[in-house]
């Protein structure tokens, strides 16, 4: 008796091509996704996500084509797409950093400045890293990366194998996602610059009628005491408003 294992070359064909998109996403993706997590845990995560689904996926992928190029061009393919929505998903969250950048400045903190513990790693206002952390920390406690995770998955109905890449559409909803991001930061920031308007206003008063006094010298550390305050008292309300933008837009990308 003999046993066939012709069935392995497209088997693992398949498990290449789902691996492909999921750990492509997986790198780009926000929560699950992030820098700080090791990438060797990261890799890891990836290969299993990609058993998971694949006898959920498998059945939906096109043959194993007869060619090596042809080969390449489907993996390469597949990538595309998980580089685009992964790309797409981590502008969802640039609404913290344009928020925490508003805030520093009126706050007077524009100049501390570390490294973006994200993917980004680049320098950032020590604000917008800190509601960073604790919006991703807010992710994990709410289970809303279990989106993250669903998107993945959903991506196989709204983007097939065999479809066009629409770069297009990709386009646009990049432009919608950052649009929205950059709005809803501003809004976050909102009450920090009704704060800092009234806050130089006031001290501008107060140099014109005491010039001998160094007024901003003297009222810097309440500019940033009374943000710190400020900040302390909204960060609820904050998270609240992020988590929201982070759910409808994840939902969007899932065709909800």
């Amino acid at each position: 008796m003999t046993v066939s294992l012709n069935w392995l070359p497209a088997l693992a064909f398949s498990y290449l091509l789902i691996f492909a998109r999921v750990g492509t996403m997986l790198m780009l993706a926000p929560a699950v996704g992030e820098r700080m997590i090791p990438a060797q845990l990261r890799l890891a995560f990836g290969l299993s996500l990609a058993l998971v689904f694949m006898p959920l996926i498998s059945p939906t992928l096109p043959a194993v084509p007869d060619s090596v190029f042809g080969m390449v061009t489907m993996v390469l393919h597949e990538m595309a797409i998980g580089f685009i929505l992964g790309g797409i998903a981590r502008l969802i969250t640039s609404v913290l950093a344009v928020a925490g950048s508003t805030m520093a400045f009126q706050m007077g903190l524009s100049l501390a400045q570390t490294a973006d513990p994200t993917q980004t790693g680049v320098q950032g206002a020590i604000v917008g890293n800190f509601l960073t952390i604790v919006g991703l920390a807010a992710v994990f406690a709410t289970n809303l990366h279990h989106l993250v995770l669903a998107s993945i998955y959903q991506s196989y109905t709204m983007f097939p194998p065999q479809s066009d890449l629409m770069l297009g559409d990709a386009a646009w909803l990049a432009v919608d996602t950052v649009s929205s991001a950059f709005a809803l930061g501003v809004q976050l920031s909102a009450p920090f610059i009704i704060f800092g308007l009234v806050f130089y206003l006031g001290l501008g008063l107060l140099a014109r009628l005491m010039p001998q006094l160094q007024v901003f010298f003297i009222a810097m550390p309440a500019n940033v005491g009374l943000g710190l305050i400020l900040l302390a008292m909204l960060m609820v309300t904050l998270m609240g408003w992020y988590l929201m933008h982070f759910q409808s837009h994840f939902e969007m990308l899932m065709g909800g």
